[in-house]
């Protein structure tokens, strides 16, 4: 019998490619469910190719326009993960959550219950919402797997380890498209500049999360939660080529690395095939980086943001959707011209010590609706503090 397949945000990257790998795999999977926001020509396409009969599209205007159209092409057509799981009968094998944002973090908590086994590609709902998420995966006896590089890698060395032998990680960054460049000649690189990533194709917003290291400060806590460990015993390292993407140091005196190339294929691939008989994705070690991987210290001066770590509390809080909300707002603001570079750090560090958010270090997110009022909340006040500072 063929395994049930979801995919959460089908049109993105991360979608397309866990598409290609069933299309390599077809006999085996069959797909029921794609979704996006509003992208519909990508998804219409898809579903046709796969002959998936479930479809989700979150965007009103877009379900509105479409869902009869649909409707007549004999698809099953939703706007929301609530309304599939109130018609779909089955258990799904698999599913792949891979929209952006904080956006993805409801349909992520809505799809537990419908699924043995969930991949999640996305790190502001690991941040912000891990504790409701692990709630979720205990209720509905569902397995979780971490599909980011360094999280699938971490995971990989851990598996047949004890949990208690392990000293230190280390998650591993590029050092984004600045590593090579002087501060004095960051503070005027444009958007066009940041988001040349060097090693990996990426959209924009996370390719500028590369170039200031936050998204290295996320995977840091993703890695936290995910992995049950102290912050004491997590570090970030340079490496240049990301062809290390983790590194685990154990109380026996042995270190074990991961490396495999720049590809998400690698990951997905192995969270959703784990039978022998399937394809050889025919990687081989690559001689010539290996002789070139060039380990790096963290330069606070290049890269100031890695000492936001202080602020963030041990335990699961609110504090972290203060963090992840904030920056989204200053990227976009950047992307869009209206803040510098270095203002990034600059605003992210003077929102996350203000007075009338310490307190959320202390609380706990109880629900999603908790989480996206706080976020509306720093979102406005982040655009507040970024307009005057440039008056």
């Amino acid at each position: 019998m063929k395994k049930r397949i979801a995919i959460i945000g089908s049109t993105g990257s991360i979608g397309q490619t866990t598409l290609d790998i069933i299309k390599e795999n077809k006999k085996y999977y069959q797909i029921d469910l794609l979704t996006t926001n509003k992208n519909f020509k990508k998804i219409y396409l898809q579903a046709k190719k796969f002959k998936v009969k479930n479809l989700i599209i979150h965007n009103t205007k877009i379900y509105n326009d479409r869902i009869n159209f649909l409707r007549k092409k004999k698809f099953k057509v939703y706007q929301n993960i609530y309304e599939f799981n109130k018609n779909y009968k089955s258990k799904l094998d698999y599913t792949m959550c891979s929209i952006t944002g904080l956006n993805g973090l409801e349909s992520t908590l809505e799809i537990i219950s419908s699924t043995k086994k969930i991949a999640i590609a996305n790190k502001e709902s690991i941040i912000c919402g891990w504790n409701l998420i692990k709630k979720r995966l205990d209720k509905y006896n569902t397995i979780f797997v971490p599909v980011d590089s360094e999280h699938f890698s971490i995971s990989q060395l851990l598996k047949n380890n004890n949990k208690n032998t392990v000293k230190n990680v280390y998650i591993t960054a590029s050092g984004g498209p600045f590593l090579k460049l002087k501060n004095k000649k960051l503070k005027n690189f444009s958007p066009k500049n940041a988001v040349k990533h060097p090693t990996w194709k990426m959209g924009k917003k996370i390719s500028v999360d590369s170039s200031t290291l936050i998204n290295k400060v996320y995977e840091l806590i993703e890695a936290k939660k995910i992995f049950n460990l102290k912050y004491s015993q997590l570090k970030i390292i340079i490496q240049p080529t990301s062809y290390v993407h983790g590194i685990v140091d154990f109380s026996n005196g042995t270190s074990e690395i991961l490396i495999h190339p720049t590809s998400m294929k690698i990951p997905i691939y192995n969270s959703i095939i784990s039978e022998k008989k399937f394809i050889n994705l025919n990687s081989e070690i690559n001689i010539n980086i290996m002789n070139n991987l060039n380990f790096q210290k963290i330069d606070d001066k290049r890269f100031p943001i890695k000492k936001i770590l202080k602020e963030i509390p041990q335990n699961d809080s609110l504090f972290e959707t203060i963090l992840v909300s904030a920056n989204d707002t200053l990227v976009e603001l950047f992307l869009k011209k209206k803040i510098n570079f270095f203002e990034i750090y600059k605003i992210l560090k003077k929102i996350l010590t203000l007075k009338e958010y310490k307190k959320y270090k202390l609380i706990k997110p109880k629900n999603l609706r908790q989480i996206i009022d706080l976020s509306n909340n720093v979102r406005l006040k982040t655009i507040s503090l970024s307009v005057k500072s440039h008056r």
